[in-house]
């Protein structure tokens, strides 16, 4: 996998990924043009993990309807502010089991999800599962 990150001016920078894909970074205080790098990570956790849970649910036949999932993370107070505490809530929406929830939602945190297997290495991530018929 290839990657860059382009500086642009004052603190902006123009990442790209090996697929051709854009992501725009601010590193100023207000990230008013874009996300901060560590915002990056946590959505790309995010997205990871539903990734992970659409298609476990998909197989299983449930009828999914929908699905978000979202971040809180806390960071070290001091440099490098890596994540120290993430929680993930995921609202599913659609008549899904819970256990079909639950089955997906540990699969995704215990064998696939790349991102959160990463982060667990220095966060400790706890997650919440919210289920809407």
């Amino acid at each position: 996998m290839i990657a860059s990150a382009e500086w642009r001016q004052g603190m902006l920078f123009d990442g790209r990924s090996q697929s051709g894909h854009a992501l725009h970074f601010d590193g100023t205080p207000e990230h008013a043009s874009g996300p901060s790098p560590m915002e990056a990570v946590l959505a790309a956790l995010c997205g990871c993990t539903s990734v992970d849970v659409v298609s476990i649910l998909l197989k299983k036949r449930e009828p999914l309807q929908g699905l978000t999932v979202s971040a809180v993370a806390e960071q070290a107070q001091q440099p490098p502010r890596v994540f120290t505490h993430i929680r993930l809530i995921y609202r599913i929406r659609g008549n899904v089991s819970r256990k079909a929830a639950e089955d997906a939602v540990a699969l995704s945190k215990d064998k696939y999800c790349s991102v959160s297997k990463m982060l667990e290495k220095v966060a400790t991530i706890e997650h919440s599962i919210e289920l809407e018929p």
